[in-house]
């Protein structure tokens, strides 16, 4: 597959009540067709947070955003703009990152998560120098992070709730 140059079309989903910023990478094929952020039926993202918060998996961009909003969650992707193949963040290239100082000026942000090794590598190159926010990685809802059963990103995305 062929890389070919990429807009993120979509933007941040936060507002000044905001505690904690989830940064991904680049939305995915499926995502980018939808208009929102983990739109692949099979990411665990959605899923993930309704387990973490004892609710309904939300359905629907409405319904997404009303649950961020209800639990103080602001989304958004390291990338503006890329080079890549379909959804593959292993081909990513030539990358222009957003603003995401725009997010923590804006609201009460308290700490930074990345989801997946992509998203934590881009910040800590481009953004953590220009924002001094540093980012906790945790691993990837993605479906390619086969090594992680929905139990174990469980255990390991608990730690938002804390915030």
């Amino acid at each position: 597959m062929n890389k070919q140059r990429q807009v993120h079309e979509f933007g941040p989903c936060y507002d000044a009540e905001s505690r904690i910023l989830i940064l991904g990478s680049f939305p995915s094929v499926k995502s980018r067709e939808e208009g929102f952020y983990y739109g692949h039926p099979m990411n665990r993202f959605w899923k993930l947070l309704a387990l973490l918060y004892g609710e309904e998996a939300p359905d629907g961009i409405p319904k997404k955003k009303a649950f961020l909003k209800r639990h103080r969650i602001a989304l958004w992707d390291v990338i503006a703009s890329c080079e890549i193949a379909g959804s593959s963040d292993s081909s990513i290239g030539d990358v222009v990152v957003n603003d995401v100082g725009r997010i923590l000026k804006e609201a009460g942000i308290k700490a930074v998560y990345a989801n997946g090794k992509k998203a934590e590598s881009l910040y800590k190159k481009y953004l953590e120098p220009a924002t001094g926010v540093k980012a906790v990685g945790l691993p990837s809802t993605s479906p390619a992070n086969a090594a992680f059963s929905l139990e174990r990103l469980r255990e390991e995305w608990g730690r938002i709730v804390d915030e």
